[in-house]
C-alpha cells in the first residue's frame, strides 16, 4: 500500500489565517513598511511572534483559536502567506491613504 496523503480542510486552516497575534504584528509592521520589500520583514516578524505568543498560550492551557502544540496542526505555510496577505494590505492601504 502506497503512502497516504492528509487531508486538511478549509476550516483547519481559517484558525491559523486569522490568528489575531498575526494579524495585529503584520497589519502594524505592513503598516509602517516604507519599501515593498519590508513586506517580507513584516511578515515573517509576524510569523515568528505569532507562533511563539499561540505556544505559550497553549502551553499554559488557555484555549486559543490557533493552538501550536504536538497534536495539533500548525500550517505554517498558510500563517506566512497570511502574514504576506495582511502586511501588504496594510502596506497599500497606507499609500492609498497618503495621497
Amino acid at each position: 500500500m502506497g503512502p497516504t496523503v492528509p487531508v486538511i480542510h478549509l476550516w483547519d486552516w481559517l484558525p491559523a489565517a486569522f490568528d489575531p497575534v498575526l494579524i495585529i504584528v503584520a497589519v502594524l509592521l505592513g503598516w509602517k513598511a516604507d519599501q515593498f520589500g519590508k513586506i517580507l520583514i513584516a511578515a515573517i516578524a509576524a510569523l515568528g511572534l505569532s507562533i511563539l505568543v499561540s505556544y505559550l498560550i497553549s502551553l499554559v492551557g488557555i484555549p486559543w483559536i490557533a493552538p501550536v502544540r504536538a497534536d495539533a496542526l500548525t500550517l505554517f505555510p498558510v500563517r506566512f502567506i497570511a502574514a504576506l496577505l495582511w502586511a501588504g494590505g496594510a502596506y497599500a492601504a497606507r499609500r492609498v491613504a497618503k495621497r
